[in-house]
């Protein structure tokens, strides 16, 4: 009952994740929006950090209150703020800036039940079952949590085919169903520790976050004259401003009774390495997510005879590989963990994901079909097989007292990885796109008869206008050249070509792939690196027990 409900939970709260991502074209039109126009990116972006952002910050303190105050009760709770957000969300009642601002408010508020959902399910889980048989049962909720991921981008897709509102109606019969379900039959099992709560560790904490993930929002946008903002005091002051609220959180907990996150956990090598290996899997895991997008939204589907309109829901459908090699190996590695430890499994899945992320940066831009699906397929499986133990391995490590402010640091170091997977890749992607785009641009303007004086100044726009427009599956050609007055002085057979299917993408598809091979040459070296931590994390240990995996084979 504890695995069926939790998994349910999981899945409705990572399906939201990116249900929105792979929607964001039919979201925008339905609200009459132009997500390109000066100063509209911030909502693109937000509509995707928002919930992200709020996911990542509130999950520990959550996990906290659920030690104190019961997690089957902070859990329930969560059904039902994240079902009252999906209605609100379904109903918005304005267009343009107004209808933005509405979506992005709510889509926080259902990250708010998202983290009550996320904090708790895996405590609920790690009391209900025994040491024995925990791998299993986290490794199904783990399979649900990544595979929300990724169903949400083939959910999405079909439902933003039907009406944009149905990308946010679709959670509404889920989150009633688990409401009565949770209060009907979840049952306390856990540890309650009762105490005063940590208000200033929780403040230092959600405002460093806080801080830290939206300077990484404002750093991929332009700012006076350069291709990123990294150089703005408005994104300096974040990411310094969110550091040392960060380290004086790290101050507070060690010195306060009753801490919101007790920091000696991270002594725990099992629990640290574990972490560490997650942070850098999810970061990995969400630039490979985004890059995918692009490339098949923005490049390859259109090159192949697909309309813009219809980019979502194929890309979803192209994309289905991918989360059928994580649902065949997320279940087998964590049953199999729990009898021959976490560290295998953890280790070599993050070896194989690596070797994906080079075969992707291998592939040419017009790739055949096959080969991107066995890339795609092997790299799910990759996932697979290390999600599974090493979360099993990370809530095995900690006393009973602490599994839901445990869990909720799991959940931050998993959403944050998310949240910067944006800043990290997009910054990647776009340094690379400057360094090739504009001159690709220029020519292939001047070639269709576009002035010099216009193709340079289109040429030389900021790349994240193209990169969104990529991204959103969309031709930005009749948006650059229009207010230029150049497409009413060309033949109409040059005004059907910039305006066509084919030739943005053409266009961007070298200085796109230089971009990726920087991407996903990153990613394979993080996650190296989380497969090394992985390594390190010691022989199979459960806390409380004192048996080792050679004692409790001798025993048998």
């Amino acid at each position: 009952m504890a695995l069926s409900n939790t998994t349910l939970g999981v899945l409705m709260a990572t399906i939201n994740s990116s249900i929105v991502i792979i929607s964001l074209p039919a979201i925008f039109r339905g609200i009459r929006l132009d997500p390109l126009a000066p100063g509209n990116v911030s909502y693109l972006l937000w509509m995707i950090m928002g919930f992200l952002l709020v996911s990542a910050v509130l999950v520990v303190s959550l996990g906290r209150l659920g030690d104190m105050f019961g997690r089957v009760r902070i859990y329930s709770y969560g059904f039902v703020v994240f079902s009252v957000a999906s209605v609100m969300l379904a109903v918005d009642p304005f267009v343009h800036s107004a209808g933005a601002l509405w979506l992005i408010g709510w889509r926080v508020v259902q990250g708010v039940g998202g983290a009550m959902l996320f904090a708790n399910s895996t405590a609920i889980l790690t009391d209900a079952f025994p040491a024995n048989r925990r791998g299993m049962a986290l490794g199904i909720n783990q399979v649900a949590a990544i595979a929300g991921s990724f169903l949400g981008l083939i959910i999405g897709g079909l439902l933003a085919e039907w009406h944009w509102r149905a990308v946010f109606w679709v959670s509404v019969p889920i989150g009633i169903l688990g409401t009565i379900w949770s209060y009907r039959s979840l049952h306390e099992l856990g540890e309650r520790r009762r105490g005063s709560i940590d208000v200033a560790g929780n403040l230092t904490f959600a405002l460093g976050l806080t801080a830290l993930l939206a300077a990484i929002t404002y750093g991929i946008q332009p700012y006076g004259g350069h291709t990123m903002g990294w150089t703005s005091p408005l994104v300096l002051t974040g990411l310094i401003g969110g550091l040392a609220l960060l380290a004086a959180f790290c101050v507070i907990e060690s010195r306060v009774a009753e801490p919101m996150f007790h920091l000696g956990l991270f002594r725990n090598r099992a629990f640290s390495a574990g972490n560490l290996a997650g942070l850098l899997a999810s970061i990995g895991r969400g630039g490979m997510q985004f890059m995918l997008i692009i490339w098949l939204q923005g490049i390859w589907l259109p090159l192949h005879g697909f309309d813009y309109a219809a980019t979502p829901l194929w890309a979803g459908i192209y994309l289905v590989p991918l989360t059928i090699g994580f649902l065949l190996a997320g279940p087998v590695s964590g049953y199999l963990s729990d009898r021959y430890g976490a560290r295998a499994f953890a280790t070599g899945g993050l070896l194989v994901v690596a070797a994906t992320f080079v075969g992707l940066l291998l592939l040419p831009v017009e790739f055949p079909y096959w080969a991107f699906a066995g890339l795609i397929a092997v790299n799910g499986i990759g996932s697979g097989l290390f999600s599974s133990p090493n979360t099993s391995a990370i809530m095995n490590s900690v006393p009973a007292g602490q599994r839901g402010a445990a869990a909720g640091m799991r959940g931050t170091f998993f959403n944050s990885g998310t949240s910067l997977s944006i800043g990290i890749f997009f910054s990647l992607m776009i340094a690379g796109l400057a360094n090739s785009l504009p001159a690709t641009l220029t020519r292939g303007l001047e070639e269709q008869g576009v002035s010099s004086s216009v193709a340079e100044s289109v040429g030389h726009l900021p790349p994240v206008g193209s990169l969104f427009a990529a991204f959103l599956g969309y031709n930005p050609m009749a948006k650059l050249l229009g207010p230029t007055g150049a497409l009413d002085h060309l033949p109409a057979s040059n005004v059907a070509t910039l305006t066509g299917k084919e030739f943005f993408p053409r266009l961007i598809a070298t200085p796109f792939h230089h971009g990726l091979v920087i991407v996903f040459a990153a990613a394979a070296i993080m996650t190296v690196i989380g497969a090394f931590a992985s390594l390190l994390r010691g022989e199979r240990y459960v806390h409380g027990e004192r048996q080792t995996i050679e004692e409790e084979g001798a025993a048998a």
